[in-house]
């Protein structure tokens, strides 16, 4: 057995608080760690001071080199093959071969050029270079973004049969499928524990349940403490009043009545102020996931939106899919599936726009209101006033959403462009879920959004039962959300 110390590692960003604080680790280099936590804790930011990128306080010692799944492809013209041998020289080719076999990956993509790959081929094919490599550590960083559920899958099981690594992802089932170990980055320590994301929740949700019933006894016991601290108090100024009263007085009685009371009064605001200490231990770590909701509106119509027979063809080229149909009712939530470039994001767009280029019927219910929240949020820069001001937000209740899914009130003045993916994709969440409309349509919500914020959309979703078509891979957030299932044709 071989461990990787961590010890007494101090960092923050310049001009930002402290995201690690004196943190010790011990990680055993078989491991298959999950490193989880919400949005913006510093989840890359450990990878990359595990990988020397910053200069931190502590130290960092490993008997194992560490590598940065995805890295950095600058000539993506070359051939894929000279790409592997770049990350790993001195393999045989038999290897690299039974790596891609193993992804679900032809060996004929390594006679290609690296960016005629498709997105999923890119990143297995890295994943395996990786792989073939002898005494290395892996910082592994949300492989499966934009995977569809089968890549994910065949992901989940790859991984599963590897060990010595640590993955950042937000996808339930592939932590499940593939960790043994869980490192949780929380609001006030990192804490590590053994299984995998399931049984991390289990003692999540045990131990946030012990403690706010820990909680509720403090306080009616310094409630109770400080009370009886203020009768004592009152008996002992009465006492000492009657040594100066009118006729004889024992006064070495009263004296010693007034010490005894005197005695009582400091024990229990002792015992008061340990309660409050006691008080202080509790619920530093308990998550903020509180209830969200949707602003839904209900429309007359039971059909909101009927496609018939459509196609959608950009610039003259071969269609994307032909001849699909698409029925979407009140109350529906409609989850589309099908493997990448199968035209899932097309079929969206068209949904909420008039002007994609498409053949076949396309009707929507009269005065019919669309939320959209696209794929992609790298676009979003300036300040959040234009967010607000742009979309006519109810201000305040945008603001209490982001509050609720993380956000600081820091994040607030800072400029978008800053914001991590995870945050951005979270202010067309929160964009969307305080705009009120009758049909939400989502296009794969979830990227580098974090657990706990998907927790509180999935219940967000079963609770208030907006009709919904959407894009999405995490296979138990769809499984969870979904009404229906329609499969787009390949």
């Amino acid at each position: 057995m071989s461990l990787i110390h961590i010890i007494r590692l101090t960092f923050a960003h310049e001009g930002a608080d402290t995201l690690f604080d004196d943190v010790t680790l011990q990680i055993d280099t078989r491991w298959k760690l999950g490193l989880i936590g919400r949005n913006g804790r510093g989840k890359t930011t450990f990878l990359k001071l595990l990988l020397g990128h910053y200069e931190f306080s502590g130290k960092i010692r490993s008997p194992v080199k560490f590598d940065y799944f995805p890295f950095p492809v600058p000539d993506r013209a070359r051939e894929t093959r000279e790409i592997v041998d770049a990350v790993c020289a001195g393999y045989e080719p038999w290897q690299i071969e039974r790596e891609l076999s193993l992804l679900n990956v032809s060996a004929d993509v390594l006679g290609r050029p690296f960016e005629t790959l498709s997105g999923g081929e890119q990143s297995k094919t890295l994943l395996a270079a990786l792989f073939l490599q002898e005494n290395r550590f892996l910082l592994i960083d949300e492989p499966t973004n934009h995977l569809d559920l089968e890549g994910r899958e065949i992901v989940t099981k790859y991984l599963a049969g590897k060990s010595g690594f640590i993955l950042v992802s937000h996808d339930r089932t592939l932590l499940d499928g593939c960790v043994d170990h869980v490192l949780s980055i929380n609001r006030c320590d990192i804490e590590l524990q053994k299984g995998n994301f399931s049984t991390w929740q289990q003692n999540r949700e045990f131990r946030e349940s012990f403690e706010l019933s820990e909680n509720a006894k403090l306080q009616k016991d310094i409630k109770r403490l400080g009370e009886a601290a203020r009768r004592t108090a009152i008996w002992s100024d009465r006492i000492e009043r009657e040594k100066t009263g009118q006729g004889p007085v024992d006064r070495g009685y009263i004296g010693h009545q007034s010490a005894k009371m005197m005695k009582r009064s400091k024990s229990t605001e002792k015992n008061r102020q340990k309660a409050v200490d006691e008080k202080s231990q509790l619920l530093q770590n308990v998550e903020t996931d509180e209830k969200l909701l949707i602003s839904t509106l209900q429309h007359h119509a039971k059909r909101l939106v009927e496609l018939e027979d459509v196609a959608v063809q950009y610039d003259g080229g071969r269609p994307l899919f032909e001849r699909f149909s698409l029925l979407v009712e009140a109350g529906d939530r409609v989850a589309l599936c099908g493997k990448n470039g199968c035209g899932k994001s097309s079929l969206l767009n068209l949904i909420v726009d008039d002007d994609i280029p498409h053949t076949g019927q396309v009707r929507r219910a009269s005065g019919l209101v669309v939320s959209h929240v696209p794929q992609d949020a790298s676009f979003l820069s300036g300040p959040m006033a234009d967010i607000v001001e742009g979309h006519e937000l109810d201000e305040p209740l945008f603001k209490a959403i982001l509050r609720k899914l993380g956000f600081s009130r820091e994040h607030f003045e800072n400029d978008l462009a800053e914001l991590s993916a995870g945050q951005k994709k979270k202010i067309l969440l929160a964009r969307s879920l305080s705009q009120p409309a009758h049909l939400y349509v989502w296009d794969e919500p979830l990227n580098y959004v974090d657990v706990i914020s998907r927790m509180q959309i999935e219940r967000a979703i079963l609770e208030c039962r907006p009709t919904l078509v959407f894009v999405e891979h995490d296979r138990t957030f769809l499984e969870s959300t979904a009404t229906r299932h329609c499969e787009m044709p390949s």
